[in-house]
């Protein structure tokens, strides 16, 4: 059985502690181990600092877990506040510790056969049925730039490392090799990956992956069952169980008498853990007592404010440039520039932002509202010729609204949505670090921020998910919802002053009946983008701002009185 990036996603723990125990009941000598990144993500982690998760860890008895780059979140000293805690021991062949001054009397350097809970090992040997399994884990060297694990954690070479520890298990006898990987399905190679992984080592059975949150169930091109890689003299089956415990693994292997994997006698599977019939009622019991209630008190924390209401939901921000759009993504371009200073652009999809927060104070239940998926961030490198595509299909329904339809930061674009879809972008222009537009390279590459769920093609964005299969984009892994509370916190007073500021505009013009197209002095109307109005009959048009051009039919000496028109007054026959 097999868990990676729960990020600590507590609600539904009790579920997954019944269905651990129904397999069990089936098979008592399932091993249970987790690939990485327990912690942070939620309101769990930010108010118990993984020691919640730890207790459920320990009930449901896992017999091993690598480190994830979110363990580093907080530093060794609150890891080291997990580690002595475990009832099971953590592998990590590539991680030294011998140097941190927190976790080095912890930290063995070696294979062991005793392997201990609170105790840290290259990797393990466990006795199952009689037969000898080699245990040992891997953390992305990625980590130390996307984490804060400090100068005292060295990540060595995930290659030199696994061979390493496959010839010593080998050594000791063990021909049966499992690996729990924090590298990434077939994240970039730009640093490491399962994939990669497979095809360099020899003699890995299993890899049991996390770090790129991958659900295997055969859409979009993600594999649907156990990977094999056959590149070797035998085979290796990779697998990994999502996100945020939502699913629990379940892979039977069956090894000939050399040590090497049946693949037509493998079978894998995973289990919906949300839609689980049962609940454990100790673990419910200990949520529901000692966890949840201080967690539901939080929910109404205040986090900021706001002057005026933050618009997102069904439809604002699924047709067009939304005050909530451009600070969520502002916030997603600051947070991607500390990670890679020449991120240019951000990209949001606007059916992932939810509702409309009203003005007045902002709770982190708000937050939590607005962006309830637990997206994490990517750093793409595409070219201009793939934003610009990426754009025509954003605006392909406009003005029909559309989840897929991209909020921004960074850049500015005009469309026509009169025109026929993949021909509705007129211009794209990219924000110049002293606030100048330049116009979009084609031919140039750029690094874009986005969630993850939309760089791996979400919403239908196909060229985002040949980025994705090519390796560039890369997974630091930064929850939305915190993002966006950062962002708040940076702001003056905590206080949000987010704008509609032209960064998306309609170049098609409105039609406006022309008898309610005036406002009045003290509130004079708005239109965004080119208005045509028909005057015929009409000779005033009052107190109205068009920022775009005034297409006007039918009467060439209407007169206008507070009128004003930020593009040209154009007269049509």
């Amino acid at each position: 059985m097999h868990t990676n990036d729960q990020h600590a996603n507590l609600d539904n723990v009790a579920k997954k502690i019944a269905a651990i125990k129904d397999i069990r009941a089936v098979k008592p000598n399932a091993l249970l181990v987790d690939a990485g990144d327990v912690f942070s993500g939620t309101l769990y982690f930010n108010e118990y600092q993984g020691l919640a998760d730890l207790q459920f860890m320990n009930l449901a008895g896992y017999d091993a877990m690598t480190f994830g780059n979110h363990e580093f979140d907080m530093g060794t000293a609150t890891l080291a506040n997990f580690v002595k805690g475990t009832y099971f021991p953590l592998v990590s062949a590539n991680v030294n510790f011998a140097n941190d001054v927190n976790l080095k009397s912890r930290f063995n350097d070696t294979i062991t056969v005793d392997a201990r809970g609170g105790q840290i090992y290259n990797g393990m040997i466990k006795v199952v049925n009689g037969e000898k399994i080699g245990i040992f884990g891997l953390t992305t060297a990625e980590t130390p730039t996307i984490s804060s694990p400090g100068a005292g954690v060295v990540f060595e070479n995930y290659i030199a490392e696994a061979q390493k520890s496959v010839d010593a298990f080998k050594a000791a006898g063990v021909n049966k090799i499992v690996a729990l990987s924090h590298l990434g399905f077939n994240d970039s190679l730009d640093w490491d990956n399962d994939l990669e992984l497979a095809k360099r080592v020899e003699g890995i059975d299993v890899i049991v992956g996390g770090h790129t949150h991958t659900l295997f169930d055969g859409k979009e091109g993600r594999p649907s069952t156990v990977v094999f890689d056959t590149t070797g003299a035998e085979p290796t089956a990779i697998v990994t169980a999502n996100e945020y415990n939502k699913y629990l693994g379940d892979l039977d292997v069956n090894f000939d008498a050399t040590g090497k994997v049946i693949t037509s006698e493998t079978s894998w599977r995973l289990i919906d853990i949300n839609t689980y019939a049962k609940q454990d009622a100790e673990a419910a019991q200990i949520l529901n007592s000692k966890y949840a209630p201080k967690i539901n008190e939080l929910k109404a924390t205040v986090v900021g404010s706001t002057a005026t209401a933050l618009v997102g939901g069904n439809p604002p921000t699924r047709v067009g440039e939304t005050n909530l759009g451009n600070f969520i993504t502002d916030g997603m371009l600051a947070k991607a520039k500390q990670i890679n200073p020449e991120t240019v652009i951000a990209l949001q999809n606007g059916g992932g932002i939810r509702t409309t927060i009203d003005a007045g104070n902002i709770t982190l239940a708000n937050l939590l509202a607005v962006l309830p998926f637990g997206n994490t961030l990517g750093i793409m490198n595409l070219t201009g010729s793939e934003i610009k595509a990426a754009l025509e299909y954003s605006v392909k329904d406009a003005p029909t609204a559309f989840g897929g339809f991209l909020q921004v930061s960074g850049l500015k674009f005009t469309y026509d949505s009169s025109k026929s879809a993949g021909e509705k972008v007129q211009t794209i222009d990219v924000k110049n670090a002293d606030g100048t537009y330049t116009a979009l390279d084609l031919t140039k590459s750029y690094y874009v921020a986005t969630n993850v769920f939309t760089a791996k093609g979400g919403d239908g964005y196909t060229m985002f998910a040949n980025a994705y299969a090519e390796g560039r984009v890369r997974e630091p892994g930064f929850v939305d919802w915190e993002i966006f509370r950062d962002a708040i916190a940076a702001q003056p007073n905590k206080v949000v002053n987010a704008t509609v500021e032209g960064r998306i505009v309609n170049v098609a013009p409105q039609t406006v009946v022309a008898t309610t197209f005036s406002g009045t002095t003290a509130a004079p109307k708005t239109y965004d983008g080119n208005v045509l109005v028909d005057v015929t009959g009409v000779t005033k048009l009052e107190n109205a701002v068009v920022k775009g051009n005034l297409i006007l039919k039918g009467n060439a000496g209407v007169t206008f009185e507070n009128v004003t028109v930020e593009g040209e007054t154009i007269f049509e026959d």
